[in-house]
């Protein structure tokens, strides 16, 4: 147990807690000796009296505020709960459509080189061939009486 001096309203107060819990003390003491100090007239009981019901005050208001932003607070939840989830569909209907994106290039790929013409040396070649051909059949024509 310590034993901590404390100062509120210009009087001095000796009071026990538990050890570590000093410095918390220091700092609760100096909330109340500011409320004090706002309080004027009237005697020392009354002007501590009108310190905790202040506190009171602020503190019960507090507290409503609390309670009202707790509802809210667990709608966000919800809100951000949903949007996590619609994000994780949509990251894994990008995903699929990603993959089919790559498929349908592919099979594109495929589509062209089976349909892309031969290579300019194969056409001159076929060509060549052709050529010959008709000359072939054009001096077995000349040849026909």
């Amino acid at each position: 147990m310590a034993d901590v001096k404390l100062q509120i309203a210009g009087r001095p107060y000796d009071v026990h807690c538990a050890d570590g819990q000093e410095e918390r003390l220091h700092q609760l003491a100096g909330i109340v000796d500011t409320k004090a100090r706002t309080i004027q007239g009237g005697t020392e009981v009354r002007q501590l009296l009108f310190t905790a019901l202040l506190l009171a005050d602020e503190a019960h208001e507090a507290r409503a505020k609390v309670e009202k932003a707790e509802p809210q607070s667990d709608s966000l939840r919800a809100a951000v709960a949903l949007a996590e989830s619609r994000e994780a569909a949509a990251r894994d209907a990008l995903r699929e459509a990603e993959a089919r994106e790559q498929a349908l290039r592919a099979e594109l790929d495929t589509a062209r080189q089976a349909s892309a013409p031969p290579p300019r040396n194969a056409h001159d070649r076929a060509l060549l061939q052709i050529a010959e051909r008709i000359e072939a059949l054009a001096d077995r024509a000349e040849r026909i009486p």
